[in-house]
């Protein structure tokens, strides 16, 4: 018998989680609802969820805790949802783990079609045409990383032109991690863990920014990064000057 993903569609707003719950179902998956965090466990807790659709903005629990906790013990693959004025949400959202978003008013199709991309990732034995190492290594002395070289040692990246180009501590320690895992995937929250500093506020939980910045300076094409490269919904890889 074919499976039939298993969708759990959280949001306290009855009318519209039953509305997408009976389109999901028209397109041929299982759907369980939930009007809270509470709810949503118990679903978990039977097993054999395949994607969970969270909206963030609830009354009573924390929209983000409650998707940090479905991925830190259920592993599920989640599609936040959240409100067209906050951006903030969906930029924390996806650096604490959901794997993609969709922003009220929805329309159906979009969903569908988010749903099915994630279900597809989730699927996928490995990222396509990505190498991945099975084990970070520890770098030394001076690493090529697009058009600079980045000396561990004295924390300092030089630019092509041979001048100092300045870092802040938060750069040196994302450029850190990702040359000590060349060709291998990291996603948002491994590298926050890896460049964990107790320095960072919780708005540098936006990666993205970050990494967003360091292009511009190690980059020889911002626009089309060849060391640092985005893994559309899972994260960043570096690839070093040779694999370019």
């Amino acid at each position: 018998m074919e499976h039939k993903p298993h969708i759990a569609v959280v949001d306290d707003e009855a009318d519209l989680r039953k509305s997408v719950a009976e389109y999901l179902q028209l397109q041929g998956f299982t759907v369980s609802q939930a009007g809270d965090g509470s709810g949503l466990r118990a679903i978990l807790a039977r097993g054999s969820t395949d994607l969970v659709l969270l909206d963030l903005r609830m009354p009573g629990e924390d929209g983000l805790s409650i998707l940090r906790a479905v991925r830190e013990h259920f592993g599920v693959p989640v599609i936040m949802v959240t409100a067209l004025g906050d951006p903030i949400d969906r930029i924390v959202g996806l650096e604490v783990g959901a794997d993609d978003y969709i922003v009220k008013p929805f329309e159906l199709r979009e969903l569908l079609a988010r749903i099915r991309t994630v279900l597809r990732r989730a699927a996928a034995p490995a990222v396509a045409g990505v190498p991945v190492a099975p084990e970070p290594h520890r770098a030394t002395g001076r690493v090529r990383i697009g058009c600079c070289d980045l000396d561990l040692e004295a924390h300092r990246l030089i630019g092509a032109d041979g001048i100092e180009v300045a870092l802040t501590g938060m750069e040196f320690d994302l450029l850190k991690v990702l040359v000590n895992n060349p060709n291998r995937v990291l996603t948002r929250d491994k590298l926050l863990e890896l460049a964990h500093n107790d320095s960072w506020e919780p708005l540098d939980r936006s990666i993205d920014i970050r990494v967003a910045r360091l292009r511009k300076k190690i980059e020889r094409d911002p626009a089309k990064p060849g060391a640092i490269r985005t893994v559309r919904g899972v994260g960043y890889i570096f690839v070093p000057e040779t694999a370019n």
